[in-house]
């Protein structure tokens, strides 16, 4: 492990935003080097807006995303981007390409197995040809933080649950001493609660979530967060890159919210979801490290 350097690893374009967009924004904005690692394309993606749905299960699509994706990243001032596939494999040669999985929504603001899956899917990529691939840029950039999903992938999408099995198991590849802290994204309950009640009406064909209900497999409790990273000062950069990938992402600024809230956005199961006022992540590997930038707090055992 050296230097300052933050790699993020992510499933699809608009992941790095939605999971992970003011971890990035912050340390770019401390003049800090950030990577982001993209597995597939998304090119199984639904498609939100109706001038675009001619994009949705075509071969444009993926094009499209990685698109929307540059203008993210450039919103988030992340100059360093990877797709996964286009990395040599162990034996030195570009494999096949990674292909988005799909996913079905299984429940509000739950993701399973799509009903088919196309040959070149990621989540039948093994592990290890996916993880010597992400080694090599590991070794590369020699990042002082990795950031990626918990087992369960956040929600469980399947490419979500294949990325996290691909970043532990780089880890793991990496000797000893080369090894960097690792954070799993997170979601504090009780701010994520308080930030669901704090929106008001939501529009009409849209779902409004239940407060007191199930949350998704990336909530957890409050004690353990490790690292919190304040988004008001990075909001204009967030939505910046949330306003990107306009395919996916739909920004609802007619939520109206009080202060638990920053907005209100939606995905293609139209389930409005609140902006939170902090991002939180768990360290699960790689000790105890203090060159955090201005604007996260870290509370690392």
């Amino acid at each position: 492990m050296s230097g300052r350097g933050l790699l993020a690893v992510h499933a699809h374009p608009d992941d790095e935003t939605l999971s992970t967009g003011a971890l990035l924004a912050t340390w770019a904005a401390a003049g800090l080097p950030v990577t982001v690692v993209t597995c597939t394309r998304g090119e199984r993606g639904e498609v939100i807006p109706a001038g675009l749905a001619h994009l949705e299960g075509s071969p444009e699509l993926a094009a499209h995303r990685v698109s929307e994706l540059r203008d993210a990243l450039a919103s988030l001032g992340v100059g360093d981007h990877v797709l996964l596939d286009e990395v040599e494999d162990a034996a030195g040669a570009e494999g096949a390409r990674f292909a988005d999985s799909g996913m079905a929504w299984v429940a509000d603001g739950r993701a399973g197995a799509a009903a088919d899956l196309p040959p070149d899917a990621f989540v039948a990529v093994p592990v290890d040809d996916a993880a010597h691939r992400l080694l090599s840029v590991l070794r590369d950039r020699r990042p002082a933080v990795v950031v990626g999903y918990e087992p369960d992938g956040g929600y469980g999408h399947p490419d979500h649950v294949h990325a996290h099995r691909v970043l532990m198991r780089a880890v793991e590849l990496l000797e000893p001493d080369e090894r960097p802290l690792v954070l799993w994204a997170a979601v504090d309950e009780r701010v994520w609660r308080r930030a669901v009640a704090d929106l008001g009406p939501v529009p009409t064909g849209t779902v409004r979530i239940d407060p007191t209900g199930g949350a998704p497999s990336a909530v957890v409790v409050s004690g353990q967060v490790d690292v919190r990273i304040d988004v008001v000062p990075v909001l204009d950069r967030v939505l910046g890159a949330l306003a990107a990938h306009a395919t996916q992402v739909r920004l609802l600024d007619e939520v109206e919210h009080g202060p638990a809230a920053l907005g209100a956005f939606a995905l293609s199961n139209d389930v409005v979801q609140p902006l939170l006022p902090q991002e939180a992540y768990r360290v699960v590997s790689g000790g105890v490290w203090d060159g955090w930038p201005d604007g996260v707090v870290a509370r690392v055992p």
